[in-house]
Order: structure tokens, then C-alpha cells, then sequence
């Protein structure tokens, strides 16, 4: 069962208030009156219905069965990674499971277990446990966990317990695709890179030079393990572990220049060279890597801030334009098995993301540069 209590989560989840908003929580109701208990697999159910003929009969890819945010119940959320079922516990009280997994999990398993008759291994990342190695992930059913998952003919690394996400954001996969029609014979920079599946989409695309930095060289080895399983090697100088702010300065002062940029950061981060904050900086880090974009390249910015309107994005790219040197190109759409479908969406997000269709909010800019 999942209830509509006082939810609290960590920094990587939803906060009380707002996790209350996503699943359609009355805020009129007085702070202290009991909310009501919601039946968990008819939510599951209708998810289902909406996602399963999507599903890959090779069981390759990562999908989002479940997203409980905007889908009736913000304690859960259920990913699939080829054959691994991954189970996120938002729920004030994490479970112990030695002593016995809580009843919605419980549920979940209950669900998904038949209907995923293939599945090799149950993962569960719990937020809200003290239990070591609890947020990482534990396997709750099966053994060990995939290593990997295949995209649109290309496979990415893996490492599902590498920390409290799952080292891969099935919400970019639309991105990937643009960057597999776009990035053939283009120069890339992909900062704040991660596990790089951008950059790797892009050489398997063909792009002629891609660089990938992100702070964690642990990080990017899982970048590095993705091109060998699509038979590729690093480039010279591609995989560049440090803080993005002492990594652009060193490429603007080397002049080197690429065809696409992309700017794709946490909502909020603080080090030594500078702060990252999507609330209310978006456009400085926009501005610390538009010198870094080639004349008629493109710049792909993504602010994945939730209280941050898309019309207020959308404004603050608007200033960016005025000059005449860059223009909104396109935007690019977040999947509907993350988003949810009409049939399926019980939430809604604290600000509305329109004219983008989530509160991950990816927009293309068209550069040109001054002579």
C-alpha cells in the first residue's frame, strides 16, 4: 500500500511539500489529518496497460514502468534495465530487509514478478534507510544485477548500484536520438557528462571528436566500458575527469571550438571553481560555454529544475537571443513512460513546464559567432 502521509526524501528526491503536489495532495486539508490510503496495483496496473506493448521483446532496453510522482503514489517508482527490475523506495521509513520488505514493496513485486516472467534480478534503492548499502541499491530477488542495455542499436554501461540513481537517465533518451541523427562528422562537448551515454551516442553516430568531462573519473570509466561494448576506443583527450568550471576555462583559452555543446548539470551544486544553480543561474553557465560553440553549431541546454516554469526557461533563453548570435532551435520532448500518459497521470508538477513537456526541460540553441 502507499500512503499520502508527510513525505520527506533527501536531497535527491522530492521534498515533503512538493512530493504532496506531485501526487495530488490537498493542501487545504489541515497538516495533521490522516491522508488517505491509496490501492497501490490498481495504479500499477493502469501503468502497465499504458507501457507494455512498448516493452522490447529482446528485454535490452531501460524503460519506466512506474512513476509514482505523477502517477498516484510518490512513494515508488519502478525502472526496467534490460533484465533488472529496479524498485526506488521514497517512503519516509526505508525498509530493512532482513526483516522483511514493507508491504508496497512487497506489492510491487507481486505485480511485476509474473508479468516479467524474463526478469533475471530485483533491485531496491531505498532513500530513507539506514541500512549500509541501502541507498546504493540492495538485490531483493535474483542475482546479479545487468551491466548494461541497448538503445536504438547501441549499448550503454551499467553499474545500477553505483549510487543512488542508476548511472543511466532513460528521461535523455530522445536526446540520444537527436545526437544520433545530428552528431555524425560533428566535433562534441558534453559536459557535466556523467556516465557519458551522450557522448557515446554521439560516436556511435560517427561524430568526429567528442570530449566527455565530468568531475568522476569513476564516473566516466562506466563511459569508457560503453564505447568497448560498441567496439569503440577513447579518443586522445575524450574522456577529461574535473570540475567544469576549470575544464572550460582551459578549452576557451586553448580556443578550441565545437559543432555541438551539450550543458546538461545538476539542479544545484557548489565546489571550489563556482556554484551550479538551475533555479536562478541557468544563463551563466549557458554563457561560461557559448565560446566553446563553433559559428552555426548548437548548444543543447538542459535545466531539469523543478520549480522552474518552462515559461520562465523559455524567457530567460529569450534574453540570451536578443543579440541576434543565438536563436531557439527546437526543443526536445521527455519520453511518456516518464512523463505518464493522460490516461495514467493522477500529479501534477509545482510549476508548469509548458511549452516543454516536463519539468526536465531540454532546449536547442542555434549559435552564430561574431566575426
Amino acid at each position: 500500500m502507499c500512503t499520502k502521509g508527510d513525505f520527506t526524501t533527501q536531497a535527491h528526491g522530492p521534498t515533503g511539500p512538493l512530493k504532496k503536489r506531485l501526487a495530488g495532495y490537498n493542501p487545504g486539508m489541515p497538516p495533521d489529518t490522516p491522508q488517505p490510503t491509496i490501492a497501490l496495483p490498481p495504479l500499477l496496473e493502469q501503468a502497465w496497460q499504458a507501457r507494455a506493448a512498448a516493452l522490447d521483446a529482446q528485454h535490452q532496453e531501460a524503460r519506466r514502468l512506474f512513476n509514482g510522482f505523477l502517477e498516484g503514489c510518490p512513494d515508488l517508482v519502478a525502472d526496467l534495465y534490460g533484465a533488472t527490475l529496479l524498485l526506488y523506495d521514497f517512503s519516509e521509513q526505508g525498509p530493512g530487509v532482513q526483516a522483511g520488505l514493507p508491504p508496497m514493496i512487497q506489492e510491487a513485486l507481486d505485480f511485476y514478478l509474473p508479468r516479467l516472467s524474463w526478469l533475471k534480478c530485483v533491485v531496491l534503492k531505498a532513500r530513507r534507510t539506514e541500512q549500509p548499502g541501502g541507498r546504493s541499491g540492495l538485490v531483493i530477488w535474483g542475482k546479479t544485477p545487468g551491466d548494461r542495455v541497448q538503445e536504438a542499436g547501441v549499448w550503454y554501461a551499467l553499474d545500477l548500484m553505483l549510487n543512488q540513481d542508476a548511472s543511466f537517465y532513460p528521461d535523455t533518451r530522445l536526446l540520444r536520438a537527436w545526437l544520433l541523427e545530428n552528431a555524425p562528422g560533428k566535433r562534441m562537448l558534453n559536459t557535466f557528462a556523467y556516465t557519458g551515454s551522450l557522448g557515446v551516442a554521439a560516436r556511435a553516430a560517427g561524430a568526429s571528436q567528442v570530449v566527455q568531462t565530468d568531475r568522476s573519473a569513476r564516473f566516466l570509466e562506466i563511459a569508457r566500458r560503453s564505447l568497448a561494448l560498441n567496439g569503440l576506443q577513447p579518443q586522445p583527450g575524450e574522456l577529461r575527469p574535473g570540475d567544469f568550471f576549470s575544464v572550460t576555462r582551459h578549452l576557451r583559452r586553448s580556443g578550441m571550438l565545437f559543432d555541438i555543446v551539450i550543458l546538461d548539470p545538476p539542479f544545484f551544486s557548489t565546489g571550489r571553481q563556482g556554484r551550479v544553480d538551475l533555479n536562478d543561474h541557468s544563463i551563466a553557465l549557458i554563457n561560461k560555454v557559448r565560446p566553446l560553440v563553433a559559428d552555426g553549431g548548437r548548444l543543447v541546454a538542459v535545466n531539469n529544475a523543478l520549480y522552474v516554469s518552462g515559461q520562465a526557461y523559455l524567457d530567460a533563453l529569450q534574453t540570451l537571443c536578443a543579440d541576434g548570435y543565438i536563436s531557439l532551435e527546437s526543443s526536445i520532448p521527455i519520453p511518456e513512460d516518464i512523463t505518464g500518459s493522460p490516461a495514467t497521470r493522477r500529479g501534477h508538477l509545482p510549476t508548469d513546464p509548458a511549452p516543454f513537456n516536463h519539468a526536465t526541460k531540454i532546449a536547442v540553441l542555434h549559435v552564430r559567432r561574431k566575426n
